[in-house]
């Protein structure tokens, strides 16, 4: 019966080690890295616990009803066996994180690391109670949100929103306009603090495509668990077309137009035909500024025309 148990318990260790090694695609480097430590650290701890649930079922099961007991004594040979051992785990589990945590795509510090070239993806994610502002400082984007998009397999996402393209290095700006926030997607293993005055950066490359959900990790007040955002990664061609159409839109909400009699599109308006007078004429004109506003300037000629 004991034995039987012993069996069962070894079993299930062993089902737990081949379940662990079961990996999946991951969407991005950083998920991949920082999974691939998590699995070496596994393998290592598998044979341990199982090492040690063994001496101790063992013990329990020998020394139970014992009459006899003895005391036990120094046993040099064993204690300089488990330390030596010990330590030789340590210093593995301590160069596999090293080499995992000093990677640009898990940790990036800025200055020590290079910037994102030419063809990188630049996002800026300012947090404040509650919600977030998604940015794009190289496309001239801002307040990026799900409404002002339309992206086949982003499914019915809502509110702030960050559009990548797979297989590209990726830049993520974090700050917060108010209280401490974090920024953190854990499907792709990104997370990171937004402190107000300071500009922390996330680096990653996108390996698939797909819909990540984000949120605040850092408790930041009474709404704190509404501050969700979305990340979708999109094939090539279909984040170009999205910078396109964010472009058209820019461009049609920003630019007021004015005209030669004082009307300004879409949103300005201005009077400007000049009337003359017996004393003189004015002659007025309209400029519309890149808010919509027109402005008129009337100037005087001695000779009464307009």
């Amino acid at each position: 019966m004991k034995g039987k148990r012993l069996g069962t318990l070894l079993a299930a260790l062993g089902g737990l080690a081949l379940f662990a090694g079961t990996a999946a695609a991951q969407p991005s480097t950083t998920a991949g890295l920082i999974n691939q430590l998590n699995d070496r650290l596994l393998y290592i701890g598998i044979p341990i616990t199982l090492l040690v649930e063994v001496i101790l079922i063992y013990t329990v099961l020998k020394f139970k009803d014992s009459d006899e007991a003895k005391p036990t004594r120094e046993n040099r040979r064993l204690e300089i066996t488990w330390t030596v051992a010990t330590a030789i785990i340590l210093l593995f589990v301590g160069v596999a994180s090293y080499g995992v945590l000093a990677n640009p795509d898990v940790t990036y510090v800025a200055g020590a690391n290079s910037g994102p070239d030419e063809g990188d993806v630049h996002v800026e994610a300012i947090a404040y109670q509650w919600n977030w502002e998604m940015n794009y400082p190289q496309e001239n984007m801002s307040g990026v949100t799900a409404s002002d998009v339309n992206l086949e397999g982003a499914g019915d996402v809502e509110g702030p929103l960050i559009v990548l393209p797979v297989d590209q290095d990726v830049y993520i700006t974090v700050t917060s306009r108010d209280v401490i926030h974090a920024l953190h997607v854990p499907d792709m293993g990104l997370k990171h603090d937004a402190v107000p005055g300071q500009r922390n950066t996330i680096k990653t490359h996108t390996l698939e495509t797909g819909v990540y959900q984000g949120y605040c990790a850092e408790y930041c007040g009474v709404a704190h668990s509404q501050m969700y955002f979305t990340v979708v990664v999109v094939p090539q061609d279909d984040y170009q077309q999205f910078l396109q159409n964010q472009g058209n839109q820019g461009g049609d909400s920003s630019n007021g137009a004015g005209s030669a009699n004082g009307t300004a599109t879409p949103n300005g308006s201005a009077s400007g035909n000049g009337t003359a007078t017996p004393t003189g004429a004015s002659t007025s004109t309209g400029t519309a500024t890149s808010a919509g506003t027109a402005t008129s300037t009337g100037t005087a000629t001695p000779t009464g025309s307009a």
